[in-house]
């Protein structure tokens, strides 16, 4: 909006997702939007030095330094925070209009609520939650955000993954009917994981080198999914393995369709909306890429045609690549403008 001041952004947890929203919205030169603190438990030398310099996404693209109890990012001032819980913060003297939970550390309505009554007027939280009456809604941009209800204060950007399949299950739904869904996530290793062998986590897998083995791991894709498409309840398995790589990840995906089909109707549709109503959001390529060619790109799906295949001819495999940290921290910044904005 032209001639206000911007929205004002915190972000609760400072890890990849945290800072890449902050790296993608300067990126994006989006001047409508301002982030004006952090909460982490990390000293600020360290938080510094992990702006400036990042192994996935190469140096800032601009000025970063402390400056006594804050960080300045671009020329712009972000107070550093220190806080263990909620109620630590003044959030109202810090005057935002938005907090970006990027912990992954609250999954319950009660734990969300500890924000709200702590002074935050809206939660925006980087993860699924435990449960659909956790949040308010449950938001995939470019499919449900629009019914985003009035009153909402507390809403999930649901997961990388979720922003990733449910866009074009959605389209291939409308157009040839989904008997049966299976997926399979070939995610790239997380700091859960160790890299080498060590007493990390209560899944016993992932004790196992994160560089060493393709893992399998658990996943809820299947109820997300569900959650937002209730129209495909019951018809959705999925699973998920951990490869080692650093970034993007990919989904592999078979659909047993209501109709017969043929790979060349299939990518022809999903071409047609990355080119038209999932413009942005869905990406559609036929070259002979390789994962890390997707280093830092912003959609949420890349469908690769090269590998669509048809079999039957109802059952479809498809191969669909994305940045499981760029591609949803940019989807974090759309749903946050979107609500600011309505909000005015």
């Amino acid at each position: 909006m032209p001639n206000r001041a911007p929205f004002r952004i915190a972000l609760n947890g400072y890890g990849r997702i945290g800072r890449c929203v902050l790296r993608a919205l300067h990126e994006r030169g989006d001047a409508e939007l301002q982030i004006v603190a952090l909460n982490d438990l990390a000293d600020r030398e360290s938080i510094e030095y992990l702006t400036r310099f990042d192994s996935t996404h190469g140096r800032f693209p601009g000025e970063v330094r402390l400056d006594g109890d804050c960080l300045r990012v671009a020329g712009q001032e972000i107070q550093v925070l220190r806080q263990s819980e909620p109620e630590g913060i003044d959030w109202q003297g810090l005057g935002i209009d938005l907090l970006l939970e990027c912990s992954g550390q609250y999954t319950t309505r009660e734990q969300g609520l500890r924000f709200v009554h702590a002074g935050v007027p809206r939660v925006l939280f980087s993860q699924p939650m435990a449960s659909e009456q956790a949040v308010d809604a449950t938001l995939v941009y470019g499919v449900n955000h629009a019914q985003l209800p009035s009153a909402a204060r507390l809403v999930s950007n649901a997961s990388c993954t979720t922003n990733c399949g449910v866009p074009l299950l959605k389209l291939l739904n409308e157009q040839l009917g989904l008997e049966q869904v299976s997926i399979t996530t070939l995610h790239s290793a997380m700091n859960d994981q160790p890299v080498i062998d060590a007493y990390h986590h209560s899944d016993l897998r992932r004790t196992r080198s994160a560089f060493q083995s393709i893992i399998p791991v658990s996943t809820g894709l299947a109820r997300g999914i569900e959650r937002l498409l209730p129209e495909l309840a019951g018809r959705i398995q999925a699973k998920a393995v951990r490869v080692p790589t650093v970034n993007v990840s990919a989904l592999d995906i078979t659909l047993l369709c209501a109709r017969d089909t043929s790979a060349d109707e299939v990518n022809r549709l999903l071409r047609e909306a990355a080119q038209g109503p999932l413009a942005g959001l869905l990406d559609y390529t036929e070259l002979p890429h390789a994962s890390c060619d997707f280093n830092h790109d912003p959609h949420s799906a890349i469908v690769d045609g090269s590998q669509t295949r048809v079999s039957g001819p109802r059952l479809v495999n498809l191969l669909v690549w994305f940045d499981n940290e760029w591609g949803f921290a940019n989807r974090m910044l759309d749903v946050a403008g979107y609500w600011l904005q309505r909000e005015q």
